[in-house]
């Protein structure tokens, strides 16, 4: 009995024993051997860890990915824009614009926007509580891992599931920003994506039009106080000028100035006018007082002078034919130097008379200067008396000029501004340059990729943990072989 017992111990470790050499190293023959005896395990529990996983893939809902791009840039034309904008050049748009815009897509207005256009909030996708909480994010959330849904608003919940299958980036090194979006169904998934893209680009526009009415209800506001404080400026002018008796004339210009600028003008022509009527007297006295005909009708300027010398020349003319037939004796040549010695008496008196003339005009125009002189000495004092009132009178005109030039600035820029919201010209700052469409195939889960992940994992853990059971039964044998025997019982020998 005793043999029989010791015989079955001894089976185990022989068979152990073939793992290992005999200098104790692993036996690669021996290993291969037992492993390829228990392929059966082996391969069974790959397979059924396979199988696992393909269920709780198959289980999962896929979910559709659509993609829109923007690209930001300036959209608005030259002819629309501001005469502000107009004078220096535009900044261009940086990585932090970029980013900032980003986060405005985000945003949980545009958020709100975008569920309420596309009745989200309806889907039972985005609001699982309505058709009863999972079980397992409510004991997660139990235990504090993650939000139970149990404790949220509806809104929380649907804006939740909003951002979990929104992804918004931008592009690197350039100005396009991607929004990505997944759904269960390929068309909500491309149709969220293009109405994000298109509310972001209306509540863009409706900022900058916002922001036009804003400004043309500020200067509507500032016009109309700036209009008053011209006609105030306007009338404390008009008061101080009828108080001081500081009317202006021409070129808005005070009327002692304006009499200072005519009296001078005046003097000039009067003195041009004395000196011509003196050089013409002196000449005319120096040509009778002298004897000499007087030839030129110039300096007498005389229409009976002119008369008088034409006259004398055709006598002459007819003197000098007849003198050619005739002698000095004959009758007709006798009257014509007759007629020529008339004329020249008529001619002389004539010259008197208007030397006469000259000298009296010369007088005229010598008291006239004199007149001048004395009347511009008085205004010059009128002048320089009001010079400390013109001063005061240009520091009102100077502030009415500074009101008035503010209200017209004032006017320009809100004519401006009426006419960028009549006309809506306010695009917004980017555009779509591609839009999303329904994907064909889901983004998650990927089963291709996802399955055959356990398999090549799983059979190596597999070979492994049986690679040690049979070395832990090896060191089982070898304890057991090396304790000692147990004394026989019964009788004694």
């Amino acid at each position: 009995m005793l043999f029989s017992k010791k015989s079955k111990a001894v089976a185990p470790l022989a068979a152990a024993t073939t793992l290992f050499a005999a200098n104790g190293e692993p036996d690669m023959r021996g290993l291969g051997r037992v492993l390829w005896q228990k392929k059966a395990r082996i391969f069974g529990f790959t397979l059924l860890v396979a199988g696992a996983a393909f269920l709780i893939v198959d289980t999962i809902t896929p979910r559709y990915q659509s993609e829109a791009r923007l690209l930001l840039e300036t959209r608005d034309s030259v002819f629309l824009r501001a005469e502000a904008d107009k004078i220096g050049e535009r900044s261009a748009i940086d990585p932090e614009a970029v980013t900032s815009q980003v986060q405005l897509v985000l945003s949980r207005d545009l958020a709100r926007e975008v569920i309420k256009k596309e009745m989200l909030a309806d889907n039972p996708e985005f609001d699982p509580a309505s058709s009863g909480l999972p079980a397992l994010r409510a004991i997660l959330g139990a235990f504090g891992v993650g939000r139970d849904p149990g404790t949220m608003s509806r809104e929380e919940r649907i804006l939740e599931a909003y951002y979990e299958r929104l992804n918004v980036y931008a592009v690197e090194k350039s100005r396009v920003i991607a929004i990505s979006f997944s759904s269960a169904n390929p068309e909500l998934a491309a149709l969220t994506a293009n109405t994000i893209a298109e509310t972001y680009l209306r509540m863009q526009q409706a900022t900058k039009q916002e922001q036009t009415r804003a400004a043309g209800f500020w200067l509507a506001g500032e016009i109309e106080k700036m209009r008053a404080k011209v006609a105030d400026a306007e009338a404390k002018i008009e008061d101080y000028r009828s108080r001081a008796n500081l009317f202006a004339g021409s070129n808005n210009t005070s009327l002692p100035s304006q009499q200072l600028t005519e009296i001078n003008s005046q003097i000039a022509a009067a003195r041009g006018q004395k000196a011509d009527l003196e050089a013409r007297a002196r000449q005319l006295r120096d040509l009778i007082s002298s004897g000499k005909p007087i030839e030129s009708a110039d300096i007498a300027n005389s229409e009976t002078m002119r008369r008088l010398i034409e006259q004398r020349i055709a006598v002459r003319a007819q003197l000098a034919e007849q003198s050619t037939t005739l002698l000095d004796q004959h009758p007709r040549i006798k009257e014509l130097k007759a007629q020529t010695a008339e004329i020249d008496r008529q001619i002389q008196v004539e010259g008197e008379r208007l030397l006469r003339q000259l000298d009296n005009d010369t007088n005229v125009a010598r008291d006239r200067l004199t007149s001048l002189v004395a009347n511009i000495d008085q205004v010059k004092k009128l002048a320089s008396q009001t010079n400390e009132q013109d001063v005061q009178l240009r520091a009102l005109e100077r502030e009415a000029k500074t009101q008035r030039d503010l209200l017209e600035s004032y006017l320009v820029k809100y004519r401006e501004a009426s006419a960028r919201d009549s006309v809506n010209a306010a695009p917004a700052e980017a555009r779509i340059i591609s839009r999303a469409t329904p994907a064909a195939k889901p983004a998650y889960p990927k089963k291709a990729a996802v399955v055959p992940v356990p398999s090549p994992n799983t059979m190596p853990f597999s070979t492994k943990s049986n690679a040690r059971s049979a070395a832990a039964r090896f060191s089982s044998s070898r304890s057991i072989s090396a304790s000692p025997a147990a004394p026989p019982t019964g009788g004694s020998p």
